[in-house]
């Protein structure tokens, strides 16, 4: 289990905090009186979220499984031996079973920085021909492979009562472990299997120079062979084994240039020309994300209008899916409710969402030109990038605990930005009186 390291800086601020009694680079101590409050705090109805961010915690320092877990175990104390309980250090004293860092002899230490050093070594070593078929990806172990070389230095150097740390030092579960043990006959079976079945493919690859697919492969075992063996199986064994076709390779752009097709982009009309001073001309969007509750996200898209700059249609959602971005246009078209300016623009960046055939049919059926900025470039949309900095700069969405709570903040904030926020650029009126001052010019 990997423990959060502190740095200095969080230690001076942790111990500022009056409710610390102590903190070091791995751990905090905290008042007796702050567990025995925050207990009853927790009786009251109160979340241990609640408690600490009102106690004045970061949770992004302390973690944000942290109040919880203290919560449960406080509870636990209180519950057996009162408020006395809480009052002293009862860690390791049989209050909630958990063994105390530090109290490990010298001797165990010792056999732990060898156990390490020996698991450390055995990575080192390990055989990389299983990743050296992986080429595209990481070459990180795979669980398997980690479960293999725990196993290995623990018969090597015939380690007892090491299973757990160095489960821990790989970052493996102890439970995934030790099903991998049971696992070993149907692995050795499967491995006998898989090196027969390769003899007979081989044979058929290396007649044909290795000028043969998986498919081409099959139908010679099938017919020359009398064996019907399954193309997916036969993938899987080349891969495996690293049996790579000379000629007619994948070609990885393919398919990416058949994306592309699909997803067409569509010139920049804008050139960062928001403002053609005419209201509901020139259509801004964009999707913005916003962190709220413990670490959680919620995702903002926006219309934005360029002459007036009033907001004219908003989506919150959980997840970004496209129905994001659909829900936002409909949104806008029932505000419009069929006024289409005859030259209107729908101006957005080269998102999955907005070169989607979808978007780009419902934008074109609504009787918008669309116009998407250059890939890489957040200068062309500025205007609408703008306004989120502005929000996130106003709006505090931390200690929203639902969607909900998030929708109706950004819901309230938009209201205030039309209606109430004075703009300097906007002869120092609101957007929804610029408006307006426009349609009476």
């Amino acid at each position: 289990m990997n423990r959060t390291l502190f740095t200095e800086e969080n230690m001076k601020n942790l111990a500022a905090n009056p409710h610390v009694q102590q903190v070091s680079e791995t751990n905090i101590t905290y008042k007796p009186e702050f567990k025995i409050a925050a207990v009853k705090a927790y009786e009251e109805g109160f979340t241990p979220v609640e408690i600490f961010i009102q106690a004045g915690f970061d949770l992004d320092v302390i973690g944000h499984k942290k109040p919880k877990h203290s919560l449960k175990r406080w509870r636990e104390t209180f519950a057996k031996y009162g408020e006395a309980g809480l009052a002293e250090e009862r860690r390791g004293k049989g209050s909630t079973g958990r063994r105390p860092a530090g109290e490990l002899s010298v001797e165990e230490e010792l056999q732990r920085a060898m156990a390490r050093i020996k698991l450390l070594q055995a990575e080192v070593d390990f055989p990389k021909k299983a990743r050296s078929a992986r080429k595209a990806e990481k070459e990180t172990l795979t669980p398997s492979e980690r479960y293999e070389i725990i196993n290995h230095t623990i018969r090597l150097h015939n380690l007892k009562k090491m299973t757990r740390y160095l489960c821990e030092i790989a970052e493996v579960s102890l439970s995934g472990y030790y099903r991998w043990l049971g696992a070993e006959e149907h692995r050795q079976l499967r491995q006998a299997a898989d090196e027969r079945d390769l003899a007979l493919i081989k044979l058929h690859f290396d007649a044909l120079d290795g000028k043969a697919g998986a498919l081409v492969i099959k139908m010679r075992l099938e017919q020359i062979s009398g064996v019907v063996m399954n193309h997916k199986k036969i993938r899987r064994l080349m891969h495996k084994f690293n049996l790579v076709a000379k000629i007619r390779q994948a070609n990885p752009y393919r398919k990416m240039a058949k994306a592309t097709q699909e997803h067409q982009t569509c010139p920049n009309l804008l050139k960062r020309h928001f403002d053609q001073g005419e209201p509901e001309k020139v259509f801004l969007t964009d999707i913005t994300y916003l962190r709220y509750g413990n670490g959680q996200w919620a995702y903002l898209s926006c219309v934005k209008d360029g002459a007036t700059r009033q907001i004219l249609a908003e989506c919150v959602s959980s997840t970004l899916e496209l129905s994001l971005v659909k829900r936002t246009i409909t949104s806008l078209l029932e505000r419009l409710d069929g006024n289409i300016h005859p030259e209107a623009i729908f101006h957005s960046d080269q998102g999955m969402h907005y070169t989607h055939p979808k978007t780009l049919t419902q934008l074109k059926k609504a009787g918008f030109k669309q116009s998407m900025s250059r890939k890489g470039n957040c200068w062309d949309n500025a205007s609408m990038e703008s306004f989120f900095g502005h929000m996130k700069d106003d709006v505090n969405f931390t200690d929203c605990q639902t969607i909900r709570e998030v929708q109706e903040r950004v819901s309230e904030y938009i209201a205030y930005y039309n209606s109430e926020r004075y703009q300097w650029t906007l002869k120092k009126m609101t957007p929804d009186e610029f408006r307006s001052h426009l349609l009476a010019c």
